[in-house]
């Protein structure tokens, strides 16, 4: 039976024509009582623990635009960021976007190689990295025509460049006394380029606009859930490389004047509620995988968490088992939210309607999504799969692919975005995630979402992630099958996970065999590569 939901309110978008990003987080807070507050705080298992008001991120971000302007890096050239989580990280990402240059942020995890490739396809003029990872990267940035200036972060020595001007982020920073205003951005103009997997082996170059920051305030009522009468602090358990990093931990926090929490070193399953204790965290956010891990392998409880008020996740699917083990331990729900980097994050769960598991809840107020057959352009009928598709005049959309015309006309046309995922809306209005054409596993004239497969899978209790995939048997003959990780000291057989998906799920979507793996083959920010998931990988599989 239909449930009478009370209907969301119409959003009016502010998109001001002049608007920076840089600025919006920062000299937005001047002369006001949040200057004095703090805006982030980097708990770094070796440095300790460092904080940085908005008054003085705002100082020091208009030093870093100085600098770069007195290196004559003009309006629109590329800045890339290979930083770990440090209060540098804010400085350049912010102060490059208020000289009216580009950001471009990358992981910490990609080798020498790729970054020599992302600084060659990005034509960046400076380099922002830290002294430790200096060594490693010396050697394969000659040759870069455009390339002319590294900042180095951190502690040690500098070793010099035969063709490069290196020198020492902080120096340079505290040497700039006086600084001109933010360059005066169009929210049209370009800001930040992030680079997500491409279709040809080589990463694609994503291209925002200033508006993007405007494009996500929906979020901060429909799924952050920030209070208008607290301070609220953010513990965010990501890297600032990722995109849903840049927005739920950066961005977006200190846009509305929140404090953000991160973490530098390694990772343990007590580490994150400990930090939530230690600041009085009020929102925490995460990945399954964190969840999972802070219920499988700590006994933290409520009572050692009081602060905490509203957790929310992304990245991949939640699974039933671990929320209904976080209400009971926690008496939290955790908000899901579905993004892209082309889009960031745009359905999510929220307080204002029940969580439904399984689910990616309703189109935030604002995004006027639909789901179209991407060949007649026409809307799909309730329960019918259609591709999410995003008019392309809604403030939070990617101005354009990097380099990449082409690529950019295939997907945006017709008014339109065409995010390639598919969805469905059900009878309630919630919509259900189906994933991507080429996930959609088509077996014996069915077609299989992996994602309801997985979420069955990942409620039993021995299963620590697992990934379900088409296996071809022959020509024309594709089988379900599901690849799994179980958890340390549980035994359970491939035969019984077989039996497991007969018992809950539909015959034409039980896998046909169940694989055990050690793991799966995985992006740099660790996002499953489900086409490159074979046999090999296995050490077991269930009798067909």
């Amino acid at each position: 039976m239909m449930q009478k939901f009370e209907k969301f309110p119409d959003w009016q978008w502010r998109v001001e024509k002049n608007f920076n990003i840089g600025a919006a987080c920062t000299d937005k807070h001047l002369n006001t009582p949040v200057a004095q507050a703090i805006a982030m705080i980097v708990e770094d298992d070796v440095q300790g623990t460092s904080q940085i008001t908005f008054e003085q991120l705002a100082k020091r971000t208009d030093q870093f635009a100085q600098l770069l302007r007195n290196l004559q890096v003009n309006v629109g050239e590329r800045v890339l960021i290979r930083l770990p989580n440090c209060l540098d990280y804010p400085t350049a990402f912010l102060g490059t976007m208020k000289r009216g240059a580009i950001s471009v942020p990358t992981s910490t995890l990609l080798t020498a190689e790729e970054v020599a490739y992302l600084a060659r396809d990005s034509n960046a003029a400076v380099l922002v990295t830290d002294k430790a990872a200096w060594p490693a990267l010396q050697d394969h940035l000659s040759g870069l025509p455009n390339l002319k200036h590294v900042f180095l972060s951190g502690t040690g020595e500098i070793a010099k460049h035969a063709t490069l001007n290196v020198c020492d982020l902080a120096a340079a920073l505290s040497a700039i006394e006086t600084c001109s205003g933010t360059h005066p951005t169009a929210a049209e103009d370009p800001a930040y380029l992030v680079y997500t997997s491409g279709t040809t082996g080589y990463p694609k170059g994503v291209l925002h606009a200033h508006r993007a920051l405007i494009g996500r305030e929906p979020a901060a009522k429909y799924w952050f859930n920030f209070s208008d009468n607290l301070q609220d602090r953010i513990m965010h358990s990501g890297k600032f490389n990722w995109t849903y990093v840049l927005g739920t931990g950066l961005m977006d926090p200190l846009y509305l004047g929140k404090t953000v929490i991160v973490h530098e070193g390694k990772n343990d399953a007590d580490l994150w509620t400990r930090l939530i204790a230690k600041h009085s965290a009020t929102i925490f956010v995460g990945v399954p995988t964190i969840y999972r891990q802070i219920i499988q392998k700590s006994s933290a409880q409520q009572a050692d968490v009081t602060s905490l008020r509203h957790c929310m996740s992304a990245g991949e699917h939640l699974s039933d088992e671990v929320l209904q083990q976080w209400r009971a331990r926690f008496g939290q729900d955790i908000y899901e939210a579905v993004g892209m980097s082309e889009f960031s994050y745009y359905l999510s769960q929220s307080t204002f309607r029940p969580i439904r598991a399984g689910s990616a809840g309703f189109p935030q107020p604002g995004h006027a999504i639909k789901l179209l057959n991407p060949e007649t352009l026409e809307e799909v009928e309730q329960g019918e799969e259609g591709m999410i598709c995003v008019p392309d005049n809604d403030p939070g959309l990617f101005l354009r692919y990097w380099n990449l015309d082409e690529e950019t006309a295939k997907y945006k046309h017709d008014g339109w975005f065409f995010t390639g995922d598919y969805a469905r809306y059900d009878e309630d209005g919630y919509i259900w995630f189906l994933g991507r054409k080429d996930d959609i596993i088509k077996s014996f004239g069915y077609r299989v979402s992996p994602y309801e497969i997985e979420r069955v899978y990942k409620s039993h209790p021995a299963v620590a992630d697992c990934a379900a995939v088409g296996e071809e048997l022959e020509k024309d003959k594709l089988l379900v099958v599901t690849y799994v990780i179980l958890q340390p000291n549980l035994e359970v057989t491939a035969d019984e996970l077989l039996a497991f998906g007969k018992q809950h799920l539909a015959a034409y979507k039980t896998p046909k065999t169940v694989y055990l793996t050690k793991d799966f083959p995985r992006t740099k920010n660790g996002k499953i590569l489900r086409k490159d998931i074979n046999n090999k990988i296995a050490y077991a599989k269930s009798a067909r």
